[in-house]
């Protein structure tokens, strides 16, 4: 009984650690600081979501990283990164394009214009429902199932 268990772990676990690294990539891959690029780097590719902080330790800032993390992989199937911006003195060119005020949360679509801006942590339902409503969006889901 006792091999019969073993074998199932051996067979099981290793499928479990690739999930693990690969959502591990996923996250690592779509979040990203956001002085190390401009908006225009981003243009007809990905729907940049910006979210800006004055400090790491802002309690909106760590409530809404916990809310993109743990639905990561739906922002990626709309072509999301999520960039975090969390100190003011560097003054990236994202932050100068856009110009936060304290906490700020900005979608941003794939052609570069605003889509969103909000002074508060918001889902990633709210998010996702603002990104489904765009033409382009509703034209990639028609592109991948082939209409």
């Amino acid at each position: 009984m006792n091999r019969l268990i073993f074998l199932t772990l051996l067979v099981f676990l290793p499928s479990a650690t690739l999930a693990e690294e690969d959502s591990a990539k996923v996250q690592s891959g779509l979040i990203s600081t956001a002085d190390e690029y401009e908006l225009n780097d981003f243009l007809w590719h990905f729907r940049p979501i910006v979210i800006f902080a004055d400090t790491a330790a802002d309690p909106r800032f760590t409530a809404q990283m916990e809310r993109i993390r743990a639905e990561i992989d739906v922002l990626a199937e709309r072509d999301v990164l999520v960039l975090t911006d969390t100190d003011p003195a560097l003054k990236s060119p994202v932050r100068q394009k856009l110009r936060p005020r304290g906490f700020q949360v900005v979608l941003i679509g794939k052609d570069g214009k605003v889509l969103m801006r909000r002074p508060g942590p918001q889902s990633v339902r709210e998010l996702t429902r603002s990104i489904d409503k765009l033409t382009t969006r509703q034209r990639e889901v028609e592109e991948r199932r082939g209409i």
